[in-house]
């Protein structure tokens, strides 16, 4: 009987000796530690009944396509027309697989870490646009303020197709970036698509140092402040504070309404702007964000106290408001502390996270998304604003004035005829109004706050009033 039982059992023995070379060889080990397999072969040898759970195949490495990335390595590796070491070949296919992710989603080497602390510092030198990529292309999302690119009317939502006489399709973000940054005062210009041309458009841009201010404040009329957030950086959120108490001490007392710019601001630091969001809140949910593993699970509070509290805000919005500025514009709108205003924001609603390798290298994936307090999620649906009002521009139709009450000769004298003569300017209606009446949106956005201010003084003095009343 021995001679009969043990070949049979040789071959199961072989089989498993196999498997475990099989799994071990493809990065993976059985689920049983040494003990476990002590046993297993014991059970074996002595011609038990033995089961053996092997790993869930769709849990597992694809070994057909593994078989065929080695191929596709060695192909290149033998027949490109060029040489190609080792080091490149694995760097280029780390980048693929994390471009081949999302757009945000990218490969980090020792320059690009430099450019990431630029972006977040204030400092940089280049254009002064801030891209994406769609569809192959390089994609404007937002020109920074008071940067070359700007000036040149570089515009939000433009497609770079070619840099110089380059063309961008094939190129990955991080290439197109180091095209765009180079030496101040060098020319690189740029073939854009744009929605409503029918040909393709060339912009030369002199590159220049950037310099980033994050935060700029003016009144627009006596009472109504106004505050441009370009982008989100480190200091923002107190700068933002400061802007605030500034316009105050120029008005000498509570402002009557602030309008909060944060059109073509490409985001930055999530940060800054909570701690924006926080000192218009005065308590309650600002952000919270959702992802596969538990650090990319966050939650992000206000603070008591609303520093700008009973002061109407309406804040600005278009496609060019991403990521930080959307977070703003959601949390704003859903505690209903501020009326949202302009056309719907980008849709950049993901959060990266910078995953360090070694000392000189990191990955920047994805790892979670973001959701404004009522649980709305940005991501490629952005912040539709309140009162929607799209860019336009206003020509006034009559510049005469018309022929009144008080023109007519022998009218009834007025009881209030002296104090306000004809062609006066109304108070507070100076040099410094000329932002808003250039501005469509702009203006929409201050006349909303006057009409809310109106009705807020009439509804104090009909409370005061009534207070009066039943005390009498």
């Amino acid at each position: 009987m021995k001679r009969v039982r043990n070949p049979r059992y040789a071959f199961p023995l072989r089989s498993l000796a196999l498997a475990t070379c099989f799994f071990t060889a493809s990065g993976l080990a059985l689920a049983q530690d040494q003990t476990d397999e002590q046993k297993l072969l014991e059970g074996i040898q002595n011609g038990e009944r033995v089961e053996i759970t092997l790993p869930d195949p769709e849990t597992q490495l694809p070994l057909d396509d593994l078989r065929k990335f080695t191929e596709v390595f060695s192909r290149i590796k033998d027949a490109y027309v060029e040489e190609v070491g080792d080091r490149q070949l694995l760097e280029s296919a780390i980048k693929g697989m994390l471009s081949d992710l999302d757009p945000h989603s990218t490969y980090l080497a020792p320059k690009d870490y430099e450019q990431l602390e630029e972006s977040t510092s204030g400092e940089f030198g280049g254009l002064g646009i801030e891209v994406g990529m769609e569809n192959g292309f390089v994609k404007v999302i937002a020109p920074i303020d008071d940067t070359p690119a700007q000036k040149a009317g570089v515009q939000a939502g433009d497609l770079i197709i070619k840099l110089d006489e380059k063309p961008v399709k094939g190129m990955s973000l991080e290439e197109a970036v180091k095209l765009m940054r180079g030496k101040p005062g060098t020319i690189l210009t740029l073939t854009i698509m744009r929605e409503g041309q029918n040909a393709p458009i060339e912009i030369p841009v002199e590159r220049d140092v950037i310099k980033v201010t994050s935060v700029k404040s003016r009144m627009l009329e006596n009472g109504y402040g106004y505050v441009r957030i370009t982008q989100f950086q480190a200091e923002t959120g107190s700068q933002f504070l400061s802007a605030l108490s500034s316009l105050e001490d120029d008005h000498g007392n509570d402002l009557d309404g602030l309008v909060i710019d944060l059109r073509n601001n490409p985001g930055g630091v999530l940060q800054a702007a909570v701690e924006t969001a926080d000192a218009l809140l005065d308590n309650g949910l600002i952000v919270y964000t959702e992802g596969r593993i538990q650090s990319s699970r966050l939650r992000f509070s206000a603070k008591a106290g609303d520093v700008m509290a009973d002061t109407p805000i309406v804040v600005l919005i278009n496609g060019g408001s991403a990521s930080a500025s959307e977070i703003l514009a959601g949390a704003l709108q859903d505690h209903e502390r501020a009326v949202i205003m302009g056309t719907q924001s980008f849709g950049k609603g993901s959060v990266q996270t910078v995953i360090p390798l070694d000392e000189t290298h990191a990955i920047k994936m994805t790892t979670a998304r973001y959701y404004t307090p009522d649980g709305r999620s940005i991501q490629a649906t952005g912040i539709k604003p309140d009162i929607e009002v799209r860019p336009a521009e206003l020509t006034e139709l009559d510049s005469q004035p018309f022929f009144t009450e008080a023109d007519l000769s022998g009218h009834l004298e007025g009881q209030n005829e002296d104090q306000q003569p004809a062609g006066e300017d109304v108070e507070g209606e100076d040099s410094t109004a000329s932002l808003a009446d250039r501005d469509y949106q702009l203006r929409s956005a201050l006349n909303l706050l006057k009409g809310l201010h109106i009705l807020n003084r009439k509804g104090k003095t009909n409370v005061s009033t009534e207070g009066q009343d039943s005390a009498q």
